[in-house]
């Protein structure tokens, strides 16, 4: 039974063979760029915003200032690291599209059920991107309003973990299936399925994310390690009936 961490060696060592790893050098590069200008635009306001969360604490939990200043810490490491691969995903989708059949052809011998041009897959790739924004926005911005309430402050970065992981497996499970034709709704239905494969892939890829620097070369196989897990796991879990 292929389990996550062997899904993510596997498809690493995968996409840096000799013929693969001509299609990683853009998505890397886009990673760097992003990664770069979030760091610096954090490091320059992290003063700022820690003084303003502290200012919020009310006078009767001060005594708890102690607990909830590394919670702020932890939660804006999560929001950060979680923001960098959302905003990259959305890049670089056509490339891990890409990336993604040309892992499934060479892994399991099979080609993508997907027919259409490399144009068209690019344009519905980024099309795709905004359907995971809608599913996601709203639920980060209410996570994110939740990490603010003093008192229930305590439970967000719990939240976020797990809500990460979730999101971090339709991030990169999405690019097999979607090259498969298994539409938004049914590809949630299948991680829901599997949601033990799903949660702990997608937590081990939010894990790399905070991995300074190593996170920009880990992701491309990441990709081809969602290639493994969707050919293992998820293949051959029934789409659900149409409404």
């Amino acid at each position: 039974m292929l389990d996550a961490v062997t899904a993510l060696s596997r498809g690493t060592r995968c996409v840096y063979q000799p013929g693969m790893r001509r299609y990683i050098f853009l998505p890397i590069l886009i990673n760097l760029i992003v990664y770069i200008s979030m760091l610096s635009f954090v490091l320059s306001r992290f003063d700022g915003w820690l003084a303003h969360w502290m200012d919020m604490v009310p006078t009767w939990l001060e005594w708890l200032s102690w607990l909830i200043w590394p919670l702020f810490v932890i939660s804006l490491i999560v929001v950060v690291f979680f923001t960098f691969t959302l905003i990259t995903s959305f890049i670089a989708a056509p490339f891990y599209g890409f990336l993604a059949a040309k892992v499934e052809i060479q892994a399991t011998g099979r080609e993508p059920l997907d027919d259409r041009n490399l144009t068209q897959t690019a344009i519905d790739a980024v099309g795709r991107e905004f359907v995971k924004l809608a599913y996601i926005l709203p639920r980060a911005i209410g996570l994110f309003i939740i990490s603010w309430i003093p008192g229930l402050n305590l439970v967000a970065p719990l939240l976020w973990a797990l809500f990460s992981a979730w999101i971090m497996a339709i991030t990169y499970l999405d690019y097999p299936m979607d090259n498969n034709k298994v539409t938004f709704k049914d590809m949630r239905h299948r991680l829901a399925k599997r949601w033990w494969q799903s949660l702990t892939y997608g937590g081990l890829i939010t894990l790399i994310t905070w991995i300074p620097l190593a996170n920009l070369f880990l992701i491309p196989g990441a990709v081809a390690g969602a290639v493994l897990m969707w050919d293992e796991h998820y293949r051959g879990v029934r789409d659900i009936t149409p409404s």
